[in-house]
């Protein structure tokens, strides 16, 4: 599978100008591609102005979604702001080359910028599909807390044969919750660090590959971004080039093959507690 990661600035508060701006990026992608990765509120910057900007779930940015992936005939993703039944949401949209698409309301809102005060919690997970994988996207904040991320492994019916098995033989055999975790974000700068080192542990202890796509640049509050985008195997290691504080557009494509083996050898989901939100 390829992924596209689309690390920007972002024209603060002002819809148009950022999807015409995502709109010459995505023209240049001159590569066949699987999945195209936007930062969170793509269309606004991390405003907690949501009688602002905010729009209808069923609005312009969505329609934009779907004309993209159409276009691109590719998975395109990417949080805004947007209004529901009175309450307002950073809602990840998960849009797919048919129009078809799901969503995810940010579960974990940064109550330090006081996100939690203007916008409303989701509850569930969505697992996206490419082909033979399946792809969790998170929303910034939520790297924080790998409970929420965590990546069940569910034992195959024949689970008594297998553990009978000494433990040299023995590998999992049942199927992982997700494949790819992926997270959108506007993670500033100044905690850098705490992003690439939790990236990384979300790598190792769910046994996936992990994309992390963030902004650059500085938002309406002053604060700076370096992006620092990236996207890391399933032993933490990073196989993207995206550089620091530049805008890029990178595709990476991830090994299947690798994925399987690498889980085949070193079965730790046999050893998971079994605990979820």
């Amino acid at each position: 599978m390829k992924v596209t990661l689309i690390q920007t600035q972002l024209h603060w508060e002002d819809r148009q100008k950022n999807l015409t701006h995502f709109d010459h990026l995505i023209s240049s992608v001159n590569e066949q591609t699987d999945l195209i990765v936007l930062p969170e509120m793509f269309t606004t910057g991390f405003s907690m102005n949501p009688e602002k900007v905010a729009e209808e779930a069923q609005g312009e940015g969505l329609a934009w979604l779907k004309q993209k992936a159409k276009e691109i005939n590719a998975v395109i993703t990417g949080s805004m702001a947007v209004k529901e039944d009175g309450k307002y949401y950073n809602r990840l949209f998960w849009v797919e080359a048919s129009g078809a698409f799901k969503t995810y309301d940010k579960r974990h809102l940064f109550r330090m910028a006081k996100e939690d005060q203007h916008y409303t919690a989701g509850d569930k997970r969505i697992i996206g599909e490419i082909n033979e994988w399946k792809v969790c996207p998170l929303v910034c904040y939520d790297l924080r807390f790998p409970v929420w991320s965590r990546n069940r492994f569910q034992e195959a019916d024949d689970t008594d044969a297998e553990r009978s098995r000494s433990g040299s033989e023995q590998e999992a055999v049942g199927s992982w919750d997700y494949d790819v975790l992926m997270y959108v974000a506007n993670w500033p700068e100044v905690r850098s660090y705490p992003w690439k080192q939790l990236l990384i542990a979300r790598a190792i202890e769910n046994q996936c590959y992990v994309v992390g796509v963030n902004r650059i640049g500085n938002d309406g509050n002053g604060f700076g971004h370096s992006g620092d985008s990236v996207v890391l195997n399933p032993r933490g290691e990073v196989i993207s080039m995206t550089k620091a504080n530049e805008e890029s557009i990178e595709t990476i494509e991830l090994d299947r093959n690798y994925l399987d083996v690498f889980r085949k050898n070193f079965p730790v989901g046999l050893d998971a507690d079994d605990f979820k939100v």
